[in-house]
């Protein structure tokens, strides 16, 4: 068993070693995890987290890496969750993802931890939303979270994160792509990156073009930015981080902020009931309820649905 008030004390005190073992206690569903969730709930709500999606190649983990600089840079310790489909169970595997953010692995200030999507839809893993809490409530400014890629369903960021970042590269179609995925509909701030090869200004013309399309945005709502960058050489960078810190702003004078981390709230609390609850279902196979239920449904004597509805009455009790 582990002693979780040491364990949270330790990563409020800088501890990489603790927050390691609080986000494995998470990955790896402990019996324990209620315990580690109570303890941090009181602590978490004040770091700001940035989502950074984008199609394989546009430079992504660059870019978060560039991002790291810039923020260490202003004394804000900064803390970085890589999902990705390849990592192993335990996270402990050199990604490259993790590679590439190596210029960062001594400074202390710096967390930098890979997460696998585990075959979880949305480019997130499914304990996405408890690891971004441990290091919320370890006490980091800024959590960026890099996911794997976009893909038509791949948009779950945007409820993740408080402000997402949509990051395309010229030459690639990702215009086209982004129209294709919906990304346009989620993004906060957008970059154009490998900004220094032919096309980038096309590019982000064309970005332009498809954000004003069917725009219907009020007096004082949020245009989402386009800012062209070359990451690789921390060209353009500190520009995002101003458009970052103007939509962090922004939300927080209209309430957004406050809006969007309910919405998160929510959507966790629905995922812990729904899968509790699916659990229980599980358990059902072979049990006379279901059975009994399948042959009234094989005998012409209810439906699915009425069967469905009797079913989930007996597991919560409702009449």
């Amino acid at each position: 068993m582990v002693d979780v008030p040491t364990l949270v004390e330790q990563a409020r005190a800088g501890g990489p070693r603790a927050v390691a073992r609080l986000i494995s206690l998470v990955e790896g569903a402990s019996p324990q995890l209620r315990e580690v969730m109570a303890a941090l709930a009181p602590l978490a709500g004040s770091a700001y987290v940035v989502g950074l999606t984008g199609s394989p190649g546009v430079g992504k983990s660059t870019s978060t890496s560039a991002l790291v600089s810039a923020y260490r840079k202003q004394g804000r310790r900064v803390a970085v969750l890589a999902v990705d489909p390849s990592s192993p169970f335990s996270g402990g595997a050199l990604l490259g993802d993790r590679v590439r953010m190596s210029d960062h692995a001594s400074d202390p200030g710096v967390y930098i931890r890979s997460m696998a999507t585990r075959g979880h839809l949305g480019g997130l893993a499914w304990a996405a939303p408890q690891a971004i809490r441990v290091l919320d409530a370890s006490g980091f400014d800024v959590i960026l979270v890099e996911t794997v890629g976009v893909g038509q369903s791949e948009v779950e960021i945007a409820s993740q994160a408080d402000t997402s970042v949509v990051l395309l590269a010229p030459g690639m179609g990702d215009g086209i792509q982004a129209a294709k995925a919906g990304i346009l509909e989620i993004g906060d701030v957008y970059v154009v990156n490998k900004a220094d090869r032919d096309g980038a200004d096309a590019t982000a013309r064309e970005l332009n073009h498809m954000l004003g399309l069917g725009e219907s945005r009020s007096p004082g709502d949020w245009r989402p930015p386009i800012v062209k960058t070359v990451a690789a050489r921390g060209e353009g960078v500190d520009e995002v981080v101003e458009a970052l810190e103007k939509h962090r702003a922004w939300m927080e004078e209209h309430g957004v902020l406050g809006e969007r981390r309910a919405a998160r709230a929510a959507r966790e609390v629905e995922t812990i009931a729904v899968t509790r609850l699916r659990e229980r279902i599980g358990s059902l196979h072979g049990d006379r309820r279901l059975d009994a239920l399948a042959e009234r449904i094989v005998a012409g004597r209810l439906d699915p649905y009425a069967a469905a509805d009797e079913l989930v009455a007996g597991l919560t009790g409702e009449s």
